[in-house]
């Protein structure tokens, strides 16, 4: 990022792509399909109209879950996550229960490593768009995932393989085909803005991915505000931090103390 931080401009806007946009849509995730209400109530008080529920723990709970909650109302939408947890019988089974309830995707709904065959078999089953790609690495291994045309969505993680570079190649290549590019992050602050910038260069009608649950340290380097459904990025160069906040300077110090090492080499302790 240093030649982004140089030119003064934000990421999105700088090498990656001088038209990209200063804001990017985000929907509200990890939200368990068991105990939605209040995290629900939370993330639509934040501005959000669009949610994603974790499934795949009991697969007729998972369907009436899905079919109970009151999502759709003034622009609503709503996504679904399995984590790989079915097998096809079962994803093809949740695919034809949930077909009317409008779930704008299943996200895994198999292991990413199952035949290409279930893929499709899945696929030709399910009205419902099939969503992966954080457990994909590899630019041929997306160029080949993208052109079998299985999934609708393409979700590649800039922090577990790729970053910028081999992610918006990914991102403009799925746009090509027709697919929804629709980066996946579920972590820290530094990793958030990141992913929102791709999603600003890349374009297209992707939404960023915002967990919904409290993590203080996330929300003390990022906890923008929405309006109209999405997330301003700010003017500042780079990813828009000069210095990690004062309350986040203070658990290094106390790294410092308990350890006397130096935060910035924890992973070599």
């Amino acid at each position: 990022m240093g030649f982004v931080r140089a030119q003064g401009r934000p990421a999105g806007t700088a090498e990656l792509d001088p038209d990209a946009a200063d804001s990017v849509p985000a929907y509200a995730s990890g939200i368990h399909i068991r105990q939605p209400e209040a995290i629900l109530a939370k993330a639509r008080a934040e501005g959000y109209r669009a949610f994603k529920v974790k499934v795949g723990f009991d697969l007729p709970d998972d369907i009436a879950g899905i079919r109970s909650l009151a999502v759709g109302g003034g622009g609503e939408r709503l996504f679904a996550d399995a984590n790989h947890a079915w097998g096809l019988a079962e994803a093809i089974r949740i695919a034809k229960g949930g077909a009317d309830t409008g779930l704008g995707w299943i996200e895994e709904p198999l292991a990413a490593d199952a035949p290409e065959s279930e893929w499709r078999s899945l696929a030709d089953a399910s009205a419902i768009p099939l969503a992966g790609g954080e457990n994909i690495s590899g630019l041929d291994a997306f160029a080949e995932v993208i052109e079998r045309g299985t999934l609708a969505v393409i979700q590649p993680d800039l922090a577990k393989w790729g970053g910028f570079s081999g992610c918006l190649p990914v991102a403009r290549r799925a746009l090509a085909a027709g697919r929804l590019f629709c980066p996946h992050y579920l972590g820290g602050g530094i990793g958030l803005l990141a992913s929102a910038h791709l999603l600003a260069a890349a374009g297209g009608a992707g939404l960023l991915e915002v967990d919904a649950n409290e993590n203080p340290t996330r929300q003390a380097i990022w906890s923008p505000t929405l309006e109209a459904g999405r997330l301003s990025l700010g003017t500042g160069a780079g990813l828009g931090m000069e210095r990690l906040p004062d309350s986040l300077l203070q658990l290094t110090e106390h790294y410092r103390e308990v350890t006397g090492g130096d935060p910035a080499h924890a992973g070599s302790q």
